[in-house]
């Protein structure tokens, strides 16, 4: 089942420099300026992070008079962290179901033994 805000989520937060610019904007609004002056790298490959965070919704612009303010949506976090939560259920239930057969097994082959 594809997921297209999952995906966009996801290939968002795969780069530190995204995950720098969203920990910057959940301390509050800031200028694009702003957000990129901490980055050794220029305001357009910075504004080309920002643009990939606003594709997944993790972003929002607002424009008052020629600044651009940016702010932190973590709406999107919330179904990525159903996502995760969900793998991570599943995956400990195959695992747990896993283990309980390998001991079943281990105990039978202790009993031939004897």
């Amino acid at each position: 089942m594809r997921r297209p805000h999952l995906d966009q989520t996801m290939i968002a937060l795969s780069d530190p420099t995204r995950r720098a610019i969203i920990a910057r904007l959940e301390r509050g609004e800031a200028r694009v300026t702003d957000v990129a002056e901490p980055f050794a790298m220029s305001l357009n490959s910075v504004s080309k992070h920002i643009k990939l965070l606003e594709r997944a919704d993790l972003v929002r612009r607002r424009t008052v008079g020629r600044e651009h303010l940016l702010s932190f949506n973590p709406a999107p976090l919330d179904e990525a962290s159903r996502w995760i939560e969900e793998k991570r259920a599943f995956w400990t239930s195959r695992l747990d179901a896993l283990e309980c057969a390998l001991e079943k097994d281990d105990a039978r082959k202790r009993r031939r033994k004897k």
